[in-house]
This record gives C-alpha cells, structure tokens and sequence, in this order.
C-alpha cells in the first residue's frame, strides 16, 4: 500500500492539471483529497475540487500552473483567451510570448506585455528580459496576478518564467530550471533558449554557474 503523502496547495493545484485535455480529478481513485481549510477559503479556493467535476466534466479543461502562489501562473494560449479562467484566477495581467492577441487588455500596456516572438528554433527572447522581469516585478508589488503565456505553453513562456524566477530570486539557472519543471513537467525548451537562459544567468549573477550541458536541459 502506497504511504500517505502530504502536500501544499500549490503543489496538488499544479500535479491536478498536469495533463493535455482533462483534469486528473477525473480519473477515478486517484486520490483521496482532504481539505482542512476554513469553509471561506475553501468557497474562494481556484482548486476545482472533484464536488464540481462530475457537473462540469463536459466543459472542463486544465487550468495554467501556478508558479508563485497567488501571482505568477504559467499556460498557453487558449487559457489566455478562456473569461472564465481569468475570473477564476483573478488575473490582472498578461505577458504573451506569441505573434497572436488575446481579447484581453487589448491597448492597455501597463496590464499587457506582449513580445511578439515567433516559435521557432532560432527564436530571440534574451532582448527583452529585462523589460519583461521590470513589468511582472510592477505587478507584484501592486498584488496583481499575472498570467506568463505562450502559444502551447511549453516553450517561450517556461523560457520566460525562468528567467524571471533567475532575476526576482537571485538564483542560478538551474534551481529555477527545477522549479518550473516540478510545476510544469511538460515543458520542452529550444536550445536556443537554453542558450540565452545561460547568458542571461551571467547576466543576474555575474557569471555562469550552470552547465547547460548537464542532462537537466
């Protein structure tokens, strides 16, 4: 019999949506999930716990993943598009790293960065990290959340979340490497990309301390 394992809310939230088309509250005898929050943090909760799945199973889908608790989720495009996932998750702010516009704060830069970056293998986003850690720092301080995302959300936008995980913790590639993976396990990065991170890691602490050539990338 498997041991009993105990884990934060941002930890279950993300292992949940760790699929391509449905939630794994849907899989039967999955898990068995006890909730010892008060009943108003419950109600409030972004968890959509499994008393909602079998009502809304038909229109369910996974939800971005939450990479700071409450302030930095990371997704695709379609979520980024999705009313009622920006209400669910009280997103301020967009950051989209792809050439397509979402309905949302259309006009509005100081809810919008978008970085009109083709998904490609030669794709640059190094110019534009410091503009992009500048923006999302702003938002922190004013407790919004913002949504990094990008076309299927496995490529520029983990890119971008780690490089601003790098700068907004002062911490080598590596580590961040490592926390938006355990969030977001299907991430598959360009090496082009891997490049840059390296490059922009000297660039927060002075000097390279990861080896991108080391099976972690």
């Amino acid at each position: 019999m498997a041991g009993l394992v105990l884990c934060e809310p941002k930890e279950l939230y993300n292992i949940l949506n760790q699929v391509t088309k449905l939630s794994r509250l849907t899989e039967p005898n999955y898990l068995c999930l006890l909730d010892v929050r008060p009943k108003q943090d419950y109600d409030e909760s972004h968890v959509i716990t499994a008393h909602r799945v079998k009502k809304e199973l038909d229109a369910f889908k996974p939800y971005p993943f939450e990479i700071l608790e409450g302030q930095i989720y990371l997704g695709n495009f379609a979520q980024a598009c999705d009313p009622q996932i920006q209400k669910d998750l009280k997103i301020k702010a967009h950051v989209n790293i792809s050439t397509e516009s979402t309905p949302f704060f259309v006009g509005d830069s100081d809810k919008l960065l978008h970085i009109q970056v083709r998904d490609s293998v030669d794709c640059n986003l190094f110019p534009f990290l410091r503009l992009l850690c500048h923006f999302i720092e702003v938002h922190l301080e004013l407790d919004s959340v913002v949504l990094i995302f990008s076309t299927r959300g496995i490529n520029r936008s983990c890119a971008a979340t780690i490089a601003f995980l790098m700068h907004y913790h002062s911490q080598s590639l590596k580590r961040s490497w490592a926390s938006v993976k355990s969030c977001q396990n299907s991430m598959i990065l360009s090496r082009s990309l891997v490049v840059q991170l390296s490059q922009w890691e000297k660039v927060v602490l002075g000097n390279i301390i990861t080896d991108i050539q080391e099976p972690f990338c």
